[in-house]
């Protein structure tokens, strides 16, 4: 009911200021902007009660910075701050310039970080309450149309007391601190994380995005997003498996397969190439016993165990492969 009500109500302020254009969206919300020099990252993440608010608030580019624009949401903030950043702007400049020639500056709200950390935020006089933000070392936590009060001070004591965590682990847990002391008054929909490195390697395939996630509509979305979060840390392991196989470092293979299939004991794939790399080292009759509970629940697997010998990923005798597949 209150997106209906929301665009009539703002008639009157259309035209006098263009507070609201009908492309940029009402991301009323909460986000947390971030940068951790340790592991070279920074990045963003956001919850709202809106459908795909990633696409709307959360910016970020590696060697550059992140932003998070919300609340009545100028959507240009993004790309023009992460533009105005990447040609020497602070993060505390880009924002003064942006909110300069903005008419409906009391009713935006911005979290931006720059490379350097530099770290600015800004809560519009006119942002529906509860709203406020906490600046702190290395972040900023930004919330509007909360519940209670309290959002911005849970995310911003999740964040300090995560130090040494991954950053899109801290991010994850910041905004699972804003949930549980209210969140959003209108409730959860969708919300996503982003994280890029912060010094560029002139390579965007590998820099944007370290953590790319999106959740954009779902009933639970904080939690499916960490779900995605530890799928995406057990692919992680697979795919630097497939390196080591690569290199043909069986040993350090079959470890990091390991790890992903502890993560995930359910999934075939990474049940699968624990297997396949088991016969590798030579273990065949440990490999076979796991592939014949894999073939039972689908045999296209068989079949693929048949192709890898032509390609040098199942380096195994005649008889051994026999003893694979039967």
């Amino acid at each position: 009911m209150l997106r209906k009500i929301l665009p009539l109500l703002l008639l009157p302020l259309l035209s006098k200021a263009q507070f609201f254009k009908k492309n940029d969206g009402l991301a009323h919300t909460y986000s947390i902007v971030a940068i951790d020099s340790a592991s070279g990252l920074m990045g963003v993440g956001v919850q709202s009660h809106w459908f795909s608010v990633g696409n709307v608030v959360a910016w970020a580019k590696s060697g550059v910075g992140v932003v998070a624009t919300q609340s009545f949401v100028n959507k240009s903030f993004g790309p023009k701050g992460l533009a105005m950043m990447e040609s020497g702007l602070s993060a505390k400049e880009t924002l003064e310039v942006l909110l300069k020639n903005d008419p409906g500056r009391e009713v935006r709200q911005v979290g931006m970080i720059d490379k350097n950390g530099v770290v600015t935020s800004h809560t519009g006089a006119n942002c529906i309450d509860y709203a406020g933000h906490i600046t702190g070392k290395n972040y900023s936590v930004q919330a509007n149309m909360m519940l209670e009060g309290t959002v911005p001070s849970a995310m911003s004591k999740s964040f300090e007391s995560s130090e040494g965590e991954n950053l899109a682990e801290r991010i994850l847990m910041a905004l699972q601190a804003a949930q549980s002391t209210g969140g959003d008054i209108r409730g959860k929909q969708s919300a996503a994380i982003r994280v890029v490195k912060i010094n560029s390697t002139g390579e965007p395939w590998n820099d944007d995005y370290v953590v790319d996630l999106r959740v954009d509509d779902h009933q639970d979305p904080i939690g499916e997003i960490a779900r995605l979060l530890k799928v995406q840390r057990a692919y992680e392991y697979m795919n630097a498996g497939d390196l080591f196989v690569e290199e043909n470092h069986m040993e350090e293979a079959m470890s990091a397969y390991n790890s992903a299939m502890q993560m995930f004991p359910e999934n075939l794939e990474m049940q699968y190439w624990t297997a396949i790399t088991l016969a590798n080292n030579g273990n065949t009759k440990k490999a076979s016993a796991m592939l014949q509970k894999i073939y039972a629940q689908d045999q296209n697997w068989r079949e693929l165990t048949r192709r890898l010998p032509k390609v040098g990923l199942l380096q195994v005798s005649a008889e051994n492969l026999k003893e694979l597949l039967k």
